[in-house]
């Protein structure tokens, strides 16, 4: 067994504006800090029109496929900008999870990354923000359910922002477990405690200047143990890197062996109730040095594991 690193060059076409976070380079930050790595190295296919109507309505869809521009950008909001490139990013983007989700689950591989942009879990049902177009783990998700028949999957997100998008798609489905860790008060606003979907939803704001007791104790008390009585037959993360300590966006404390850490720990969960079945895929993180640190620490975790 192995762990496949999913990833497509098309994912730099998809170009920001000057000074925008989420930029070009984090792509090479994540890529070259695991060059060295042994993992099998899988190219992000396009996304199955079918696969991103699990999620979202066709006539999203088809909205972001007419705002794409013919050159230079187009804003769908403040933060969130379209380019050439970015229908074609956010297809691979959504693709590569569809396709780790094949890989795990016909066992050619323990685990798998995706290492591709734009990220996915601020895209609600029907609105593109957050620098995100489409929910890739809240797809990858629905399409472990209805391609290979699962019953339970289950998500962690560990990015310093709360994943709305992902809540928004999953929050109404039993068979799908979200979990999520996160800086409140932040952008986008959403994940209070209360927030609890059909009993599937578990939210746990974290102050600005949690560092790493606040984190372990929060995933130790009220993730890992839901997690665990869920029993889900695959684990999905979606591991944003930006509570690090050094991230401009946030002011959480975090530092690259509690990304390390907690790694660990969900692959012990993983190794308990799905046989190892862990598919992970990039969010945020835009400190460059941190992001590749970070990465590198979570796909290490991974490759060890899945030898």
């Amino acid at each position: 067994m192995a762990t496949a690193l999913i990833t497509h060059d098309a994912c730099y076409d998809h170009v920001t504006p000057p000074g925008h976070p989420e930029q070009v380079a984090r792509l090479d930050a994540v890529l070259g800090a695991v060059k060295d790595l042994d993992l099998i190295r899988v190219k992000a296919p396009l996304v199955a029109e079918d696969d991103l109507l699990r999620a979202h309505p066709k006539a999203y869809i088809d909205s972001i496929k007419d705002a794409g521009p013919e050159n230079g950008w187009v804003s769908l909001d403040a933060d969130t900008h379209m380019s050439v490139g970015t229908l074609q990013a956010a297809y691979r983007a959504a693709g590569g999870g569809v396709r780790a989700v094949d890989l795990v689950m016909v066992g050619e591989v323990a685990s798998a990354f995706v290492a591709t942009r734009p990220p996915g879990h601020h895209a609600e049902r029907e609105t593109a923000m957050g620098f995100c177009f489409f929910g890739n783990t809240a797809i990858a998700a629905k399409y472990a359910l209805g391609h290979h028949g699962l019953d339970r999957v289950a998500i962690v997100d560990f990015d310093v922002h709360h994943g709305n998008g992902t809540q928004d798609l999953v929050e109404e489905d039993p068979r799908i477990l979200f979990c999520s860790t996160h800086q409140s008060p932040l952008y986008p606003g959403t994940g209070a405690a209360h927030e609890t979907g059909v009993g599937n939803v578990v939210n746990v704001p974290l102050p600005e200047g949690a560092g790493s007791d606040a984190f372990r104790t929060a995933m130790e008390t009220q993730v890992f143990p839901r997690v665990a009585a869920f029993s889900p037959q695959l684990l999905l993360i979606s591991a944003g890197f930006d509570a690090h300590e050094d991230d401009p966006l946030a002011g959480m404390k975090l530092r690259t062996a509690d990304v390390a850490w907690v790694t660990e720990r969900l692959c012990d969960l993983a190794d308990e109730h799905c046989a190892g079945r862990v598919v992970s895929m990039l969010e945020g993180g835009y400190d460059l040095q941190a992001l590749g640190d970070a990465a590198r620490a979570h796909i290490s975790v991974l490759e060890e594991r899945g030898r």
